[in-house]
């Protein structure tokens, strides 16, 4: 078998090399490993207002926002210190006074 890596996009295991470029024939995406791997350095998380977040900023939710698996409401103007930033979609993890830890996503904060 071949050490050919998945497909980034589907995940797909049937992957082929041409050139120096890597071939999905189901999805038909074409990536590099090197620009991949600068890709992933390279992703920044911003706030609704387009400010760079990262680890260990303050930031402030800006609208109310409900809290799944509870009858609670997060409230706008709640502040929130010492964020971690994380991959997928919720993609700010944090510890809310009150709330426990939580994961929220980057378009409902502002940063302080």
């Amino acid at each position: 078998m071949s050490n050919l890596p998945n497909c980034p996009k589907c995940n797909s295991e049937y992957t082929y090399e041409d050139g120096s470029l890597f071939v999905c024939p189901e999805c038909a995406h074409e990536w590099n490993l090197e620009s991949e791997a600068e890709q992933e350095d390279l992703k920044v998380v911003k706030d609704s207002n387009g400010n760079v977040l990262n680890d260990g900023d303050s930031i402030s939710v800006i609208k109310d926002l409900k809290v799944k698996g509870s009858s609670s409401v997060l409230k706008a103007g709640t502040k929130v210190k010492n964020i971690r930033l994380v991959d997928g979609d919720h993609n700010i993890d944090c510890k809310i006074d009150g709330f426990g830890a939580m994961s929220l996503k980057s378009e409902f904060v502002k940063k302080l």
